[in-house]
């Protein structure tokens, strides 16, 4: 059994950590309020525009000169696997659902003979995945804090993918990032950016059935569009994280808290029953000597 001392101690520790779990739940619920209405806000515009470029490449006849990022490289083998997390921990299972999630659609690819590379944004999921795949690792970014990243920001990452793969680096490109939903639920998700995914029924983002005529052409527009669509979908990703991360870490804070709270009222009842047992045996010591006086 411990001494007093020590679970004097132990219980002293133990109230320090909960101050500091309950200190860090406050702060994450203060960012996490103005990261969930930049992520929300935000999604409009991504949902859309992501809408109207699957639109319009619907109706475009890839030919030649068709953008490399409508028309792809004519090849599905080299898949790059945009890992976006933070580079914090302490956000319980925020960064592992994602880096788990893409771990999984790796090796289905692989099972099917595909190259799989990896383009990290975030140090914790990077940490992840180099334990099984660190030959396949081709950058990795550090961003800081998710909740200063800006769209300039984005947008540099995906310079950076477009650059890639115009150099023929990959086939395709899939973003993982965490989607915001609550405090409670954050969903691991998986899209393609590059190039641009065409889901049936694109043609018709209004549910009504009407001739549609571009000015300037087609493929002018998705020019211009493809490019911004990409750091667009980066920038969503970046702004979900962000609120991903801090609710779950407020729910991991306060978990820890109330962990602590309980094992503060354990520690506290052993100690009592040792302080308890301990005046017990002085008392029977003192009249045990008495008597023999």
């Amino acid at each position: 059994m411990a001494s007093l001392k020590a679970l004097k101690i132990r219980i002293g520790s133990v109230k320090s950590t909960q101050k500091i779990t309950k200190a860090m739940k406050m702060v994450a619920a203060a960012k996490l309020r103005r990261a969930q209405e930049a992520a929300e806000a935000g999604r409009p515009y991504a949902e859309r525009l992501e809408k109207v470029v699957a639109s319009i490449a619907s109706t475009v006849t890839v030919g030649p000169n068709s953008p490399k990022l409508l028309a792809g490289t004519g090849r599905d083998q080299v898949h790059l696997f945009v890992v976006a997390t933070s580079d914090k921990g302490l956000a319980g299972a925020f960064n592992t659902n994602i880096a788990r999630l893409a771990r999984r659609r790796a090796a289905e690819l692989i099972a099917e003979g595909k190259t799989v590379k990896f383009y990290t944004i975030g140090r914790k999921g990077r940490a992840v995945l180099n334990r099984q795949y660190r030959d396949l690792m081709v950058h990795g970014v550090e961003p800081g804090d998710l909740g200063k990243l800006g769209f300039a920001d984005a947008r540099g990452y995906a310079d950076d993918l477009i650059a890639r793969f115009e150099a023929g680096e990959f086939d395709v490109a899939h973003l993982f990032y965490s989607r915001f939903k609550s405090v409670l639920t954050q969903e691991p998700t998986e899209q393609q950016i590059i190039p641009v995914s065409i889901p049936a029924g694109a043609a018709d983002t209004t549910g009504v059935s009407a001739a549609v005529d571009y000015e300037p052409e087609e493929e002018e527009i998705l020019a211009d569009l493809l490019p911004r669509n990409v750091a667009i979908q980066l920038y969503r990703a970046i702004r979900e994280n962000a609120a991903s991360e801090q609710g779950s870490k407020m729910t991991a804070m306060d978990n820890a808290t109330r962990n602590a709270g309980d094992l503060i009222n354990k520690l506290t009842i052993q100690y009592n029953r040792s302080r308890q047992a301990a005046i017990t045996t002085e008392l029977v010591e003192i009249i045990s000597g008495a008597e023999a006086l």
